[in-house]
């Protein structure tokens, strides 16, 4: 079959009942993902750093870190937008006569084998990284991802108002549960804190992503979830004006440097200004991705109503989130050791990232048939 012919097939597949914005937002991230994963097996020069303790991450210019800055948007915009997803499986199979243990249930399953799939696959594409790999347990964002699911499943048919309490309650926790960044390597972290509460740790186990801090982008999917479910014009209005506080909020919170960043600014350059802290998300870091994020759902929803066609590249991408997360890693440890062995520039990088997505584009659309079309895969349903 031709490429245009199976990429007609593609969209015809998916046209029922998803929403093409979403696709295409998680389709965006997903992309921006890859320029990360690059940057680090690629050109060798991704950041060190972004804990709540511990020395800041450098730069060798202005490049270097915008390309780490524009790829912050990423891991918040999935937790967030597989909230969203939660809720709209669930009301779609309720629909389909499911009951609520049914759901809940594939959300244990799922979220159980993407915890498995982050400690048997994803960690050896890991251990892949040109500079050596000598953890031997990693907490990585599928592992996160996971954890949450199966968390949220639980919380799928709580009102919205509640939902939006428990989020703020997380919100302020993630910043009152850390400790002092001057703890850092002072602390005796347990496997219980690594895995839910802060990162941290050594060879034996290091955690990235603890469960309960990314818990609460969740939990703002489900609410934005629910809101799509019930208007969809209003639920996108909503995330404009939403975004567009959060926004605010960052630029607030950056400037007093005080409560919501973890820890203060190393510097007063614009780069300091943007230079946050991700592990676990600080308010500063979750006020700007989110408020990024939503903006965004808003922005490719006027555009899906006009000019539809401009996003389907991208919702390929994001229908197809964990096959391209597994062999994106691969795949840019396999070009980097082909293509750099000792690591390159930033913009050298960029063909790189470029061709990586070029290689996966057709393999995501087989996928995505493949799994919608062959009921004896029946394995692929929760991937």
């Amino acid at each position: 079959m031709a490429f245009k012919e199976r990429f007609i097939l593609e969209r015809a597949v998916f046209k029922s009942d998803r929403y093409l914005d979403v696709d295409a937002v998680r389709g965006m991230l997903i992309v921006i993902m890859a320029l990360d994963h690059a940057n680090y097996f690629v050109a060798q020069q991704h950041s060190l750093g972004e804990y709540w303790g511990g020395p800041y991450p450098t730069y060798s210019g202005s490049i270097a870190f915008l390309t780490r800055l524009i790829t912050h948007l990423a891991a918040p915009g999935f937790f967030l937008l597989m909230g969203v997803g939660m809720i709209l499986f669930a009301k779609s199979r309720q629909r389909r006569g499911w009951n609520r243990w049914s759901v809940v249930r594939h959300f244990w399953v799922r979220g159980a084998i993407l915890v498995i799939i982050q400690l048997l696959i994803v960690n050896r594409a890991w251990e892949l990284s040109p500079g050596g790999w000598g953890m031997q347990y990693y907490i990585g964002v599928l592992f996160a991802l996971g954890g949450t699911m199966i968390l949220a499943s639980m919380l799928l048919w709580l009102d919205s108002r509640l939902l939006i309490a428990i989020t703020l309650l997380l919100f302020v926790g993630t910043e009152l549960t850390n400790p002092d960044p001057n703890q850092w390597n002072l602390i005796n972290q347990t496997p219980i804190t690594l895995l839910f509460v802060y990162p941290g740790g050594d060879q034996a186990l290091w955690s990235n992503y603890p469960i309960l801090p990314w818990l609460e982008l969740v939990t703002s999917g489900l609410v934005f979830g629910s809101w799509l479910a019930d208007d969809s014009d209003r639920a996108y209005r909503r995330g404009l004006i939403l975004g567009g506080v959060f926004l605010l909020l960052f630029v607030l919170i950056r400037y007093l440097d005080g409560f919501g960043n973890i820890r203060p600014r190393a510097g007063a350059s614009w780069i300091d200004f943007f230079n946050l802290v991700k592990y676990p998300p600080s308010m500063a870091f979750t006020f700007l991705t989110t408020g990024i994020n939503l903006v965004l759902l808003w922005l490719f929803s006027r555009i899906s109503m006009g000019k539809a066609g401009i996003l389907e590249p991208l919702a390929i991408f994001g229908r197809t989130p964990l096959f391209f997360y597994l062999l994106h890693l691969f795949l840019y440890a396999a070009l980097g050791r082909l293509l750099a062995p000792n690591g390159s520039s930033i913009l050298k990088m960029y063909p790189t990232w470029v061709l990586g997505l070029i290689i996966l584009f057709p393999l995501c659309i087989g996928y995505a048939n493949v799994r919608q079309r062959r009921p004896l895969t029946h394995i692929l349903r929760y991937l």
